[in-house]
Formats: structure tokens, C-alpha cells, sequence
């Protein structure tokens, strides 16, 4: 069983991001942390100390007409784990289920995607010590767990 601290943060593909942005700033005090173009914007709540806790993603021209894509909506749930060690753990878990679907290391966070029976994507993920975000780059970037464990894992 994969051990879960909270949900941490939500991902939706929207029409408009700028419309979305307005909307979450400026009527539930959302502040802008990371913006990628038109394409995307990562909105952090005043009182969490997340690195955003709702992404807002383009879903292209008339997304409702694509037979595989985004869709307006949810694009993926987050849930946390305490630990790297639980992260591996709950890698090992959803590759035994059959859900594994990727991975990666975006800089603030170790990540892993998957999708539940109905075919919503979750991910689940280890955030790395706020301190060390400086010193990493942003962005989806390749999981190297041996780096990774040898860095976080508890001795």
C-alpha cells in the first residue's frame, strides 16, 4: 500500500490561461509563481508553502474534438508522500498494478504518473527540501534514482 501524506496540488487543462489566471488571482488570492508563456501557469495559494497548488494548462484549439488528448478539465490529481523512500516504495507498488505510466524530476519534486481504473491520471510525489530548489533545474526532467536516494535517503 502507498502511504500518502495529502493532496498537494492540482492540475486542470483549461480554454484561457490567462482567463483562469485572472479568475483564481483575482477572486481567491492565488499568486502567480511560474508562468510558461500562454501555454501554462503555476499558482500558488498565500498560505501553503507548496510550489503551486494549481496548474493551469492550455487545452489547445477545440480540445473536445480530439479522440486522444487534453480535455477541459482535470489533468491530474497529486498526492504526497512523506519520504523518498516511500516514493520508491510506491514505485514498486504501482508498476505491481499495472499503472505505471512515467516519471520524472521537475526540480521541486520526484515524480510519478499512473492512472486509476476510470483513466484519471494521478501522480504521486516526494517534494525536495525547499532549500535545495535553487540549486536544481525546473522543468520535467529525467528521475535519477540513484542520485536521488544517495542524496535523500535517510541513513
Amino acid at each position: 500500500m502507498i502511504k500518502i501524506k495529502a493532496l498537494n496540488h492540482l492540475v486542470l487543462f483549461v480554454g484561457d490561461v490567462e482567463r483562469s489566471k485572472r479568475f483564481y488571482c483575482d477572486n481567491l488570492g492565488f499568486i502567480v509563481r511560474e508562468e510558461l508563456g500562454k501555454d501554462a501557469v503555476f499558482l500558488h495559494a498565500g498560505g501553503s508553502d507548496n510550489h503551486h497548488d494549481l496548474g493551469l494548462i492550455y487545452a489547445g484549439e477545440n480540445p473536445e474534438k480530439l479522440a486522444d488528448g487534453p480535455r477541459i478539465g482535470l489533468y491530474h490529481s497529486a498526492w504526497e508522500v512523506n519520504s523518498v523512500e516511500d516514493l520508491k516504495d510506491a514505485k514498486e507498488a504501482l508498476k505491481h498494478l499495472g499503472v505505471l505510466e512515467g516519471e520524472s524530476e521537475h526540480g521541486n519534486s520526484l515524480s510519478l504518473y499512473a492512472k486509476d481504473p476510470d483513466g484519471n491520471e494521478f501522480e504521486v510525489f516526494w517534494m525536495v527540501p525547499k532549500e535545495d530548489w535553487p540549486k536544481r533545474k525546473f522543468g520535467v526532467n529525467k528521475l535519477d534514482w540513484e542520485k536521488e536516494l544517495s542524496t535523500y535517503a535517510k541513513k
